[in-house]
C-alpha cells in the first residue's frame, strides 16, 4: 500500500515510519542487457547466459548498480510525495550488495523513513533505509541508506 504524503509538514510526520513493502519485480534478462548497454558493462556474469550457467551463480544475475537504481520507481511504490514544487536524489550514505539478483528471480523495495530535517531553501531532507529483498532468498539483494531533499 502506498503511503501519500501532501506537503513538507506530512513529510516531517513520515520521520521514523515503515513504509512496507512494494510489489514483486521480475528482473529479465532484457532488462539486464538495457542496462549493460546503457552503462557499457557487458561482462559475460551479466549478459551471456549460456557462458553464466557455468559460472559462480548457475546463470547470469542482474548488475549490482542496476538493482541499486531500481531503489527509484519501487520507491515510488512506497511513497507518493504532492504539494512540493521539486525533488532531488541528494546522495547515497552507504549501498552493501549481500547477495546476488539471478535473471528471473523477483526483487520487491522495503522503506523506512529514518529522518527528516528542514534544509535552507524551504526545504526538507529525508533520510531513508531500503532493502531490495529477492523473493526465495534471506538475504537481501541490496542495502542502501538514501538521502532525498524536497522543495515547497
Amino acid at each position: 500500500m502506498t503511503t501519500t504524503a501532501d506537503g513538507l509538514d506530512e513529510l516531517r510526520a513520515l520521520a521514523g515510519r515503515d513504509l512496507g513493502h512494494g510489489d514483486w519485480l521480475e528482473i529479465t534478462q532484457e532488462r539486464v542487457n538495457t542496462f549493460a548497454a546503457a552503462t557499457d558493462d557487458h561482462q559475460w556474469i551479466h549478459v551471456d547466459p549460456e557462458r553464466a550457467a557455468n559460472g559462480p551463480f548457475g546463470g547470469p544475475i542482474a548488475h549490482g548498480y542496476l538493482t541499486l537504481s531500481l531503489l527509484i520507481p519501487l520507491f515510488n511504490e512506497l511513497l507518493e510525495i504532492r504539494g512540493v514544487k521539486m525533488s532531488v536524489n541528494y546522495g547515497l550514505e552507504k549501498v552493501r550488495f549481500p547477495s546476488a539478483v539471478r535473471v528471473g528471480g523477483k526483487v520487491r523495495l522495503a522503506g523506512t523513513v529514518v529522518s527528516v530535517e528542514d534544509v535552507p531553501g524551504n526545504g526538507v531532507q529525508m533520510v531513508l533505509d531500503f532493502t531490495v529483498e529477492t523473493d526465495g532468498s534471506a538475504k537481501p539483494a541490496c542495502v542502501a541508506r538514501a538521502v532525498y531533499r524536497h522543495y515547497a
